[in-house]
Protein backbone atom coordinates (compact mmCIF):
# COMPACT_ATOMS: atom_id res chain seq x y z
CA UNK A 1 0.00 0.00 0.00
CA UNK A 2 1.26 3.67 -1.16
CA UNK A 3 2.24 6.02 1.45
CA UNK A 4 3.60 9.82 0.48
CA UNK A 5 6.75 10.63 1.85
CA UNK A 6 8.25 13.93 1.58
CA UNK A 7 11.15 14.76 -0.72
CA UNK A 8 13.85 16.88 -0.83
CA UNK A 9 12.39 19.88 -2.44
CA UNK A 10 9.04 19.08 0.37
CA UNK A 11 6.95 17.55 -2.58
CA UNK A 12 5.46 14.22 -2.06
CA UNK A 13 6.41 11.14 -3.26
CA UNK A 14 4.69 7.20 -3.28
CA UNK A 15 6.15 4.93 -1.31
CA UNK A 16 5.70 1.25 -0.30
CA UNK A 17 3.97 0.89 3.18
CA UNK A 18 6.98 0.51 5.85
CA UNK A 19 7.42 -3.01 6.67
CA UNK A 20 10.67 -1.75 8.50
CA UNK A 21 10.60 1.77 10.29
CA UNK A 22 13.45 2.96 12.49
CA UNK A 23 12.09 6.08 14.15
CA UNK A 24 14.31 8.90 14.99
CA UNK A 25 17.27 6.28 16.27
CA UNK A 26 20.18 7.21 17.96
CA UNK A 27 22.88 4.76 18.52
CA UNK A 28 26.26 4.25 18.78
CA UNK A 29 28.88 3.19 21.23
CA UNK A 30 30.51 3.03 25.34
CA UNK A 31 26.91 5.64 25.20
CA UNK A 32 28.45 8.13 22.99
CA UNK A 33 26.10 8.49 20.07
CA UNK A 34 27.44 8.14 16.35
CA UNK A 35 24.05 8.06 14.55
CA UNK A 36 21.67 10.47 15.91
CA UNK A 37 18.21 11.21 15.63
CA UNK A 38 18.13 9.26 12.26
CA UNK A 39 14.88 7.79 10.84
CA UNK A 40 14.79 5.38 7.72
CA UNK A 41 11.73 3.18 6.45
CA UNK A 42 11.82 0.10 3.47
CA UNK A 43 8.98 -1.06 2.19
CA UNK A 44 8.26 -5.14 0.56
CA UNK A 45 9.81 -5.23 -2.83
CA UNK A 46 11.40 -1.53 -2.08
CA UNK A 47 15.68 -1.21 -2.54
CA UNK A 48 16.62 1.53 -0.46
CA UNK A 49 20.14 2.62 -0.55
CA UNK A 50 22.08 4.05 2.44
CA UNK A 51 25.19 6.80 1.08
CA UNK A 52 27.69 8.48 3.04
CA UNK A 53 31.10 8.76 2.83
CA UNK A 54 33.76 6.83 5.61
CA UNK A 55 32.74 7.55 9.16
CA UNK A 56 29.17 9.05 7.93
CA UNK A 57 27.60 6.48 10.28
CA UNK A 58 26.47 3.76 7.69
CA UNK A 59 27.91 0.46 9.75
CA UNK A 60 26.62 2.19 12.85
CA UNK A 61 23.03 2.10 11.39
CA UNK A 62 23.17 -1.57 9.93
CA UNK A 63 24.22 -2.68 13.27
CA UNK A 64 21.49 -0.78 15.29
CA UNK A 65 19.18 -2.65 12.64
CA UNK A 66 20.01 -5.71 13.19
CA UNK A 67 20.65 -5.50 16.88
CA UNK A 68 24.20 -5.50 16.92
CA UNK A 69 24.31 -2.82 18.81
CA UNK A 70 21.29 -1.06 20.98
CA UNK A 71 19.38 1.81 20.55
CA UNK A 72 19.96 4.77 23.25
CA UNK A 73 16.91 6.47 21.83
CA UNK A 74 13.91 6.25 18.53
CA UNK A 75 12.34 2.93 17.92
CA UNK A 76 12.38 -0.16 15.32
CA UNK A 77 9.51 -1.61 14.10
CA UNK A 78 9.57 -4.83 12.03
CA UNK A 79 6.61 -6.14 9.97
CA UNK A 80 4.26 -4.24 12.85
CA UNK A 81 6.13 -5.45 15.78
CA UNK A 82 8.61 -2.98 18.22
CA UNK A 83 11.63 -5.11 17.78
CA UNK A 84 13.78 -2.24 19.42
CA UNK A 85 14.70 -4.37 22.25
CA UNK A 86 14.82 -7.81 20.79
CA UNK A 87 18.07 -8.91 20.80
CA UNK A 88 20.08 -10.04 18.01
CA UNK A 89 19.22 -13.58 16.82
CA UNK A 90 15.76 -12.69 17.77
CA UNK A 91 15.48 -10.16 15.09
CA UNK A 92 17.29 -12.69 12.38
CA UNK A 93 14.34 -15.57 13.60
CA UNK A 94 11.80 -12.63 12.87
CA UNK A 95 12.91 -12.25 9.71
CA UNK A 96 15.51 -9.76 9.91
CA UNK A 97 18.40 -11.13 7.07
CA UNK A 98 21.88 -9.77 7.18
CA UNK A 99 25.07 -10.38 4.60
CA UNK A 100 28.24 -8.60 5.71
CA UNK A 101 30.65 -7.09 3.68
CA UNK A 102 33.19 -9.91 4.47
CA UNK A 103 33.04 -13.11 6.08
CA UNK A 104 29.54 -13.57 4.50
CA UNK A 105 30.79 -17.26 3.22
CA UNK A 106 32.79 -19.96 5.19
CA UNK A 107 36.13 -20.80 2.52
CA UNK A 108 36.76 -24.33 3.05
CA UNK A 109 33.06 -25.03 2.61
CA UNK A 110 31.47 -26.40 -0.12
CA UNK A 111 28.46 -24.20 -1.90
CA UNK A 112 25.95 -26.42 -0.56
CA UNK A 113 27.47 -27.33 3.03
CA UNK A 114 27.67 -23.11 3.01
CA UNK A 115 23.83 -22.89 2.56
CA UNK A 116 23.33 -25.86 4.65
CA UNK A 117 25.01 -23.44 7.59
CA UNK A 118 22.79 -20.61 6.60
CA UNK A 119 19.46 -23.22 7.99
CA UNK A 120 21.19 -24.31 10.97
CA UNK A 121 18.23 -22.73 12.98
CA UNK A 122 16.05 -25.47 10.90
CA UNK A 123 15.12 -28.64 10.72
CA UNK A 124 17.13 -30.83 8.03
CA UNK A 125 14.12 -31.38 5.49
CA UNK A 126 13.35 -27.87 5.47
CA UNK A 127 16.96 -26.51 5.14
CA UNK A 128 17.24 -29.35 1.73
CA UNK A 129 13.70 -27.88 0.34
CA UNK A 130 14.80 -24.27 0.77
CA UNK A 131 18.14 -25.18 -0.53
CA UNK A 132 16.10 -26.45 -3.87
CA UNK A 133 14.21 -23.60 -4.29
CA UNK A 134 17.75 -21.60 -3.91
CA UNK A 135 19.10 -23.69 -6.60
CA UNK A 136 16.49 -23.15 -8.97
CA UNK A 137 16.27 -19.46 -8.44
CA UNK A 138 20.31 -19.40 -8.66
CA UNK A 139 21.30 -22.42 -11.75
CA UNK A 140 24.78 -21.56 -11.43
CA UNK A 141 24.34 -22.30 -7.81
CA UNK A 142 23.72 -25.94 -7.98
CA UNK A 143 26.46 -26.10 -11.56
CA UNK A 144 28.90 -25.08 -8.08
CA UNK A 145 27.66 -26.67 -5.40
CA UNK A 146 30.41 -29.12 -5.03
CA UNK A 147 33.16 -26.68 -4.74
CA UNK A 148 34.81 -24.88 -2.37
CA UNK A 149 34.10 -21.34 -1.85
CA UNK A 150 38.19 -20.83 -1.71
CA UNK A 151 37.75 -21.35 -5.85
CA UNK A 152 34.69 -19.07 -6.47
CA UNK A 153 35.41 -16.04 -8.15
CA UNK A 154 34.36 -12.72 -6.64
CA UNK A 155 31.09 -12.39 -8.11
CA UNK A 156 29.83 -16.18 -7.17
CA UNK A 157 30.86 -16.16 -3.98
CA UNK A 158 29.07 -12.33 -3.37
CA UNK A 159 26.24 -14.58 -4.83
CA UNK A 160 26.88 -17.29 -2.30
CA UNK A 161 26.89 -15.06 0.78
CA UNK A 162 23.38 -13.21 -0.29
CA UNK A 163 22.03 -17.04 -0.72
CA UNK A 164 23.00 -18.71 2.31
CA UNK A 165 21.44 -15.50 3.99
CA UNK A 166 18.44 -16.12 2.36
CA UNK A 167 18.19 -20.24 3.61
CA UNK A 168 16.57 -18.69 6.95
CA UNK A 169 13.74 -16.81 4.23
CA UNK A 170 14.11 -13.59 5.30
CA UNK A 171 11.64 -11.07 4.82
CA UNK A 172 14.23 -8.04 4.90
CA UNK A 173 17.67 -8.08 3.59
CA UNK A 174 20.38 -5.93 4.56
CA UNK A 175 23.42 -5.53 2.29
CA UNK A 176 26.63 -4.06 3.48
CA UNK A 177 28.73 -3.34 0.96
CA UNK A 178 27.77 -5.68 -1.44
CA UNK A 179 29.84 -4.74 -4.50
CA UNK A 180 33.37 -3.81 -2.51
CA UNK A 181 36.26 -5.12 -3.84
CA UNK A 182 34.36 -6.57 -7.46
CA UNK A 183 35.62 -5.52 -10.78
CA UNK A 184 32.60 -3.20 -11.92
CA UNK A 185 30.98 -5.48 -14.36
CA UNK A 186 30.25 -8.12 -11.47
CA UNK A 187 29.30 -5.52 -9.54
CA UNK A 188 26.71 -4.39 -11.86
CA UNK A 189 25.78 -8.11 -11.72
CA UNK A 190 25.19 -8.67 -8.60
CA UNK A 191 23.20 -5.72 -8.03
CA UNK A 192 20.92 -5.69 -11.11
CA UNK A 193 20.50 -10.16 -11.36
CA UNK A 194 20.59 -10.91 -8.21
CA UNK A 195 19.75 -7.98 -6.03
CA UNK A 196 16.96 -6.81 -8.15
CA UNK A 197 15.70 -10.01 -8.57
CA UNK A 198 15.15 -10.66 -4.54
CA UNK A 199 12.86 -7.51 -4.62
CA UNK A 200 11.03 -8.63 -7.51
CA UNK A 201 10.37 -11.91 -5.11
CA UNK A 202 9.04 -9.28 -2.49
CA UNK A 203 12.36 -9.28 -0.59
CA UNK A 204 12.48 -5.50 1.79
CA UNK A 205 15.71 -4.88 1.13
CA UNK A 206 18.33 -2.50 2.74
CA UNK A 207 21.08 -1.54 0.76
CA UNK A 208 24.89 0.06 1.61
CA UNK A 209 26.98 0.93 -1.13
CA UNK A 210 29.89 3.10 -1.82
CA UNK A 211 29.55 3.03 -5.77
CA UNK A 212 26.47 5.46 -5.53
CA UNK A 213 26.03 6.01 -9.14
CA UNK A 214 25.45 2.12 -9.49
CA UNK A 215 23.83 1.20 -5.97
CA UNK A 216 20.83 4.06 -7.80
CA UNK A 217 20.94 1.90 -10.90
CA UNK A 218 18.89 -0.46 -8.49
CA UNK A 219 17.73 1.59 -5.66
CA UNK A 220 14.00 2.90 -5.26
CA UNK A 221 15.25 5.33 -2.59
CA UNK A 222 18.04 6.94 -1.08
CA UNK A 223 19.24 8.00 2.01
CA UNK A 224 22.27 10.32 2.71
CA UNK A 225 24.31 10.33 5.99
CA UNK A 226 26.69 12.41 6.84
CA UNK A 227 28.59 12.89 10.48
CA UNK A 228 25.37 10.50 12.01
CA UNK A 229 23.06 12.78 10.57
CA UNK A 230 20.49 12.41 7.92
CA UNK A 231 20.96 15.02 5.11
CA UNK A 232 18.64 13.94 2.26
CA UNK A 233 15.79 11.38 1.86
CA UNK A 234 14.50 11.42 -1.84
CA UNK A 235 13.40 9.00 -4.40
CA UNK A 236 16.24 7.48 -6.20
CA UNK A 237 14.84 8.77 -9.43
CA UNK A 238 15.24 12.19 -8.53
CA UNK A 239 18.64 11.38 -6.81
CA UNK A 240 19.81 10.58 -10.15
CA UNK A 241 18.66 14.08 -11.95
CA UNK A 242 20.55 15.67 -9.12
CA UNK A 243 23.65 14.17 -11.19
CA UNK A 244 26.65 15.09 -9.09
CA UNK A 245 26.08 14.27 -5.37
CA UNK A 246 29.80 15.18 -4.48
CA UNK A 247 28.04 18.40 -2.71
CA UNK A 248 25.94 16.34 -0.51
CA UNK A 249 28.98 14.12 0.93
CA UNK A 250 30.52 17.50 2.41
CA UNK A 251 33.65 17.09 -0.33
CA UNK A 252 34.29 13.52 1.55
CA UNK A 253 35.79 10.97 -1.18
CA UNK A 254 32.84 9.42 -3.05
CA UNK A 255 33.25 6.48 -5.30
CA UNK A 256 30.70 6.73 -8.28
CA UNK A 257 31.52 3.61 -10.38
Amino acid sequence: MPTSAETADGTASQRCEPYLRGDHMTSGYNKVPVVRDVSVQVGIGEIVLVMGPNGAGKSTLVKTVTGKLPLMSGRIIFAGEDISSMREETRAARGVGYVPQSGDVFPTLTVTENLEMGGYRMKPKEVRDRIEEIFALFPTLRELRRRHARTLSGGERKTLGICRALVSTPTLLILDEPTANLAPLIASSVLHQVVESLAGAGTALLLIEQRVSLGLEVATWGYVLTDGKLRLSSSADELRAMGDLSSLFLNAPLEVA
